[in-house]
């Protein structure tokens, strides 16, 4: 993840990057994506919903096929698959 940052990419991917964190690394981690990521497209593929609530946009897929899409908020208001998890 730093190697990304350092290396100034304008679009980085990340994959499950706080899966093996506890709560506290996990918020660490978040917090620095959310500084270090302002001028860049970051794709964060994630289980895990308190890093999906940092986007701007969210894409939930379920067996492989898009279901939902929109901000956390818009996502909740919808009442589909996302606010059910």
């Amino acid at each position: 993840m730093a190697r990304a940052f350092l290396k100034d990419a304008p679009i980085i991917v990340m994959d499950e990057v706080t899966a093996a964190l506890d709560g506290k690394a996990e918020s660490h981690i978040n917090r620095t994506l959310g500084s270090l990521g302002r001028d860049k497209t970051v794709l964060l593929v994630t289980h895990r919903l308190s890093s999906a609530v940092l986007a701007e946009r969210i894409v939930v897929m379920e067996r492989g096929r898009i279901v939902e899409t929109g901000s956390h908020e818009e996502l909740l208001k919808k009442k589909g698959y996302y606010s059910r998890l």
